[in-house]
């Protein structure tokens, strides 16, 4: 269902992206404490490409972690970061998500300060 659109966003993608997104990465280390928090979103979010909406958002904020559909109808994932942008995450986790999702509610739990990174990238987990 979420391929056209996938194949879409790969055709459109500037070249240089990806070459920015480690510097960002190795960037973000240094700019202040860095946060985990885990996830679970609520809602008509499985089968509107919730997850690959979030794999993008993800990755255009320079976030690390993962998200996954769960047998119970729900999006659940992990995030990590500098405090500001494992913020940002928060808020389109709570209020944007993907086009065609319906968000409810979404649950934050362990949120801590970390010493580093546990991921290299932010992926869907199957």
């Amino acid at each position: 269902m979420c391929l056209p659109l996938l194949a879409a966003a790969a055709v459109a993608a500037p070249r240089t992206s990806l070459r920015l997104l480690g510097t960002g990465l190795a960037a973000m280390s240094t700019a202040g404490p860095l946060k985990s928090v885990d996830y679970e979103v609520f809602g008509r979010v499985q089968g509107v490409c919730f997850r690959m909406y979030t794999e993008g958002e993800a990755k255009k904020l320079g976030v690390v972690g993962w998200v996954k559909n769960t047998s119970k109808g729900t999006v659940t994932g992990q995030v990590q970061g500098s405090e500001e942008k494992v913020n940002s995450m928060k808020s389109w986790l709570s209020k944007v998500g993907s086009p065609s999702s319906r968000i409810d509610r979404t649950d934050f739990s362990n949120e801590k300060t970390i010493s580093k990174l546990e991921y290299s990238n932010f992926s869907i987990r199957y």
